[in-house]
């Protein structure tokens, strides 16, 4: 397969923050992309459109699959990585982040960020001159649902028309599902603990009708064509744990739930897990989960996805 011959500041400089950054028409085109990509890496071929690029990931919040997913489809693309930490460099200095935006992407192609504020990102974003990618703040996950519908598209076709449950916390995970069924026109059940609802605000959906609350979360989970949830205390709130723990006690993700779902129901859990609290382990580990594939697929999507930040569109 033949390089790419694209130059760097060829392609018109884009970010990757929110979910609702792409349209529906450009998410078909990185889905197809991401389905190529992953045939080429599980036949060994050879595929390095990104030879001579190197990718920044800054991590404010630790990191198993992000490092991982983003670091091997860097290296398997034909790029370089640089991973900086706050511990480690002078993010964690008091430097202004703007300063750091400016100095880092002068050096490299694309800067992958995980940490906490969204207003973190959007503020490197805003002085970076190349691409920027959200790999999770405490708003939005938009690389997590990116390799979720995926995922979903592999094992069920599009996803379009269907409709996904979402139990637990209405946390970053919750919000970027918000914006993944306004644009890809999918209907989101959302069931929560009371105070720790959805905030459509947050999420700046178009379609309001895109979404229903339900109180219990069994009614959430009828008809689904998907039941996902997320940790009940996510990284950075460990302080209100156990009165989490208390909330969300009717909130665990069961075989019943998935009884009223559609026969053919998928689980999904973006990991880690924690069997017997948000999940119990006969639905993680039972015949309707695919986290193992959607954890790989993070891999593969974001591969996509950096080619097309970089590339723009290939053939």
């Amino acid at each position: 397969m033949n390089t790419p011959t694209i130059k760097p500041g060829q392609v018109p400089k884009r970010h990757y923050l929110q979910f609702k950054d792409l349209s529906a028409e450009e998410y078909d085109y990185l889905l197809g992309r991401a389905t190529l990509i992953k045939k080429r890496f599980k036949n060994y071929e050879k595929y390095t459109p990104l030879f001579d690029r190197t990718l920044a990931m800054i991590f404010e919040k630790a990191s198993t699959r992000t490092r991982v997913s983003f670091e091997a489809g860097m290296y398997q693309m034909g790029g370089s990585v640089v991973n900086l930490t706050s511990g480690d460099s002078q993010l964690g200095r008091a430097e202004p982040i703007e300063d750091s935006a400016r100095v880092i992407s002068r050096m490299v192609d694309v800067v992958m960020i995980r940490t906490f504020e969204h207003t973190k990102i959007e503020a490197f974003a805003a002085h970076s001159r190349v691409p920027v990618i959200n790999g999770l703040t405490n708003e939005y996950h938009p690389c997590q649902i990116l390799a979720d519908v995926f995922t979903y598209n592999e094992h069920r076709g599009s996803i379009r028309g269907k409709v996904v449950a979402w139990v637990g916390d209405g946390n970053n995970m919750a919000n970027t599902w918000l914006q993944a069924a306004d644009v890809l026109g999918f209907t989101l059940h959302v069931s929560t603990p009371s105070g720790y609802e959805i905030d459509a605000k947050v999420a700046g959906v178009s379609n309001q009708s895109c979404v229903k609350v339900f109180d219990n979360p069994m009614d959430a989970c009828r008809g689904a064509h998907l039941v996902t949830t997320d940790v009940w205390t996510s990284m950075g709130y460990e302080a209100e744990n156990e009165a989490r723990q208390k909330a969300f006690a009717d909130w665990r993700v069961d075989r019943d739930m998935l009884a009223v779902a559609q026969p053919d129901v998928l689980f999904m859990h973006c990991l880690p897990a924690h069997r017997g609290e948000e999940v119990d382990a006969d639905v993680i580990d039972g015949p309707h989960s695919v986290v193992w594939d959607e954890a790989e697929n993070r891999m593969h999507v974001q591969k996509a996805l950096m080619e097309y930040l970089l590339l723009g569109r290939i053939g």
